[in-house]
């Protein structure tokens, strides 16, 4: 599966912004999806994940209540909704993918990658 992120940007301290992940291929459905993001001098570190049907979702203690992922198994696409944005989110955000359910919160755990996109918030 090839994954392309948009959707980022510059936004003020309390905004919100919509992550979008297209995946190419026919068996979208079949792989579950994740959100990290990796700050300047950091590690990349997990975000997010969904499971396959979309009925389960796990997120990182620093975003419960402020974003939320999503998908679209018709549309091929995983979404990641982030409002309260806070000067802390900004990093380089990259979707995953999967297809065995391993180590979730460990990037090794993910076999697929997209290209990443720029998150920076302002205060």
């Amino acid at each position: 599966v090839q994954l392309q992120a948009s959707g980022g940007g510059l936004v003020q301290a309390g905004g919100s912004l919509r992550l979008s992940c297209a995946a190419s291929g026919r068996t979208f459905s079949s792989y579950d999806m994740g959100w990290f993001r990796q700050a300047p001098g950091k590690e990349r570190e997990f975000v997010a994940r969904i499971s396959t049907s979309g009925g389960s979702t796990r997120y990182v203690d620093s975003v419960k209540g402020r974003f939320t992922i999503s998908r679209d198994n018709v549309k091929n696409t995983v979404y990641l909704q982030m409002n309260s944005l806070k000067s802390e989110d900004t990093a380089i955000y990259y979707c995953a993918a999967r297809t065995t359910i391993l180590k979730t919160a460990d990037p090794v755990g993910w076999g697929y990658w997209g290209q990443g996109t720029q998150v920076t918030v302002s205060s």
